[in-house]
Parts: C-alpha cells; sequence; structure tokens
C-alpha cells in the first residue's frame, strides 16, 4: 500500500478523556500525533474530556489512541459509526468482545484457543458460593480480574484462601462484574497482530520480566520495572504455537488491523491466551513498538500501518 492517499485528509489523534487509563493514554496519543506529524499528515490531537467532542467530528478521519473503557470498548467507535467518520482498529463488536474478558474466553474456548480456566461471578447467586466454587474448581493460587478493564487494573494473584474474601470484595466493589482465573506458573509473553499490505502477521514475540510479582499496571508504565527480551525465550515449537494462537484469537473476536494479544506459558512453555488489547499502547515503554522494531518496523511507520486501517472494514 502507498501510504500517501490519507496526506490531504483531517486526521483526529484522540486520548485522554475519562478511563482509568488517561495518564498512559495521553502518552500514547502525543506519541501518535508527534510520528504523524513527522511523516507530513495534516494531524490534531484532541482530549475530548478537555476540548468536547466537536473537534472529534469535525474531522475525516480518527486515530483512537483510547486505552480501556469507554474508548476500546466499541462505545467510541459506535458514536464514530454513527456519524461515518473512519477511525483506526476494530470495529464495534470486536472492540467490546475483546474488552470483555469473559466474553473473550467463551469465544477462545469455543475456538479452540487454549486459556486458563475460569468461573464468572455472573453465574452465582452470592459472592460466597462463587469464591466456594472456585476454590473447589481452580484452587489456590488463582487470580482474580475485572471483567472489562485493560492494564492489568484490578488483577490480584491470591496465594493464600484467606486473603480471598477481602479481595474478590474489593475487586467487586470497584470494578463490579468480577472472575477467577487459573493461575499458570511460567513466563509472561505477548504477541502483536499487525495487517501489514493485507497480510495478518505475528510480530516476534516478547517476554516480559517485571520486578513486580506480574506485569501489572506498575511494571507496564514505570521505566525500569520491566525487562523485555525479544524473542522470548521459549521453545522453537511452543513459540510458533504460541503465533498462531494470537492470530487465531485475533481473527475470532474479529479484529481489524493490528491487537497485542497476551498470554502466559506453562513450565513446559505451552501457550495460553489471556486476552486480546485491540487499542495496544504506544508510549515509549509500550509492548507493541518493541516487538514492531524487532520485525524491522520503526516507531513512525508503524503508526502510519495503523492509520490506515481505517480504511478496512470494520465487522
Amino acid at each position: 500500500m502507498k501510504y500517501n492517499s490519507l496526506k490531504d485528509k483531517k486526521i483526529v489523534v484522540i486520548c485522554g478523556w475519562i478511563s482509568r487509563e488517561r495518564e498512559v493514554s495521553l502518552r500514547s496519543g502525543k506519541k501518535i500525533y508527534d510520528a504523524l506529524l513527522k511523516k507530513g499528515y495534516n494531524v490534531t490531537l484532541v482530549d475530548p474530556k478537555i476540548e468536547g467532542w466537536g473537534p472529534v467530528l469535525s474531522g475525516d478521519m480518527v486515530f483512537i489512541a483510547l486505552h480501556g473503557k469507554p474508548g476500546e470498548d466499541g462505545t467510541v467507535q459506535g458514536l464514530l459509526e454513527t456519524f461515518d467518520i473512519p477511525y483506526t482498529g476494530s470495529g464495534v463488536m470486536a472492540s467490546s468482545l475483546a474488552m470483555n474478558k469473559v466474553m473473550s474466553k467463551k469465544i477462545f474456548i469455543a475456538s479452540e484457543i487454549p486459556t486458563p480456566r475460569y468461573i464468572g461471578l455472573e453465574d452465582f447467586k452470592s459472592i460466597d458460593e462463587f469464591i466456594s466454587s472456585a476454590l473447589e474448581s481452580i484452587g489456590l493460587p488463582l487470580v482474580v480480574k475485572p471483567v472489562s478493564e485493560g492494564s492489568s487494573i484490578g488483577v490480584s494473584i491470591v496465594r493464600d484462601r484467606k486473603d480471598l474474601d477481602d479481595i474478590v470484595t474489593d475487586t467487586v466493589d470497584k470494578f463490579g462484574d468480577v472472575f477467577i482465573e487459573e493461575y499458570i506458573e511460567g513466563r509472561e509473553i505477548t504477541v502483536g497482530v499487525l495487517d501489514i499490505d493485507g497480510r495478518l502477521t505475528a510480530l516476534p514475540i516478547l517476554e516480559l520480566i517485571p520486578k513486580n510479582e506480574f506485569y501489572d499496571y506498575t511494571a507496564k508504565y514505570t521505566s525500569g520495572m520491566t525487562e523485555f527480551i525479544i524473542p522470548a525465550r521459549i521453545k522453537e515449537e511452543k513459540y510458533k504455537l504460541a503465533q498462531e494462537f494470537a492470530l487465531k484469537a485475533h481473527k475470532a473476536l474479529g479484529c481489524t488491523g493490528f491487537s497485542r494479544v497476551d498470554l502466559v506459558t506453562d513450565r513446559d512453555d505451552n501457550p495460553y491466551v489471556l486476552e486480546v488489547n485491540t487499542i495496544p499502547g504506544m508510549t515509549d515503554l509500550s509492548d507493541l513498538p518493541a516487538m514492531a522494531k524487532a520485525y524491522g518496523i520503526e516507531y513512525e511507520d508503524l503508526v502510519e500501518i495503523m492509520l490506515y486501517s481505517a480504511l478496512k472494514d470494520k465487522k
């Protein structure tokens, strides 16, 4: 694809707004804006919380750099479709499904994509019944997660029975719907998926070694808190399998253009898909730019590839 057909369009990069990931979104948006400016595009940077939606809806095309709800879950995508404004990344349905980790897992299971065992609070009449079932069917250690948040916000690894009740109750109070997932001891890895000239490509796998217990919000966005290893140190056949599962998960949810698929491997390097992120972080410390660079794509070129996903049909 020749990357010049959008140079005469008014492109709006939206970031910030009202999610729990506002600060990271602002950083992503500024980096994306600078990259498009450097490439010669007619681009403006808008934070709808400050400037409202007027400047967004007056653009010809929108580059969405909103992380988490309500920018990554289909809400903004639906608004832009109402006004017939092309936008980057996945459509309404795929965005909504990917943000809801329980719905994602149901689709993964139906698509024969390995994912850690789980149970959802929605299937039980009380929190006590939910916890008892989790202990019986999954056992300790386990992971407590909000159903619809990004950047590992609200995620807790629970190893001690005495902590479980308080952690589950606190997570429900803060986030509403939650689920409990099997804890798999192993490597944390992530796979970038990028549509390059019409070919869906799995980028080199990034292995994450956080200084915290796991790759949480602090480890993701604080310099020096996580070591990146590319390519991930897993067996060759398992490496290829992880890339295959990442592509399969991206397709199963109906994603468009790009995504970042988070996985965990067990002690035998068997990969399990945790979730798909439809608007990955694009800061200096983010995973997708690091994987793209390992593939041979510099940051500005990655942003340009992502921009042209706005021209693709959404599911």
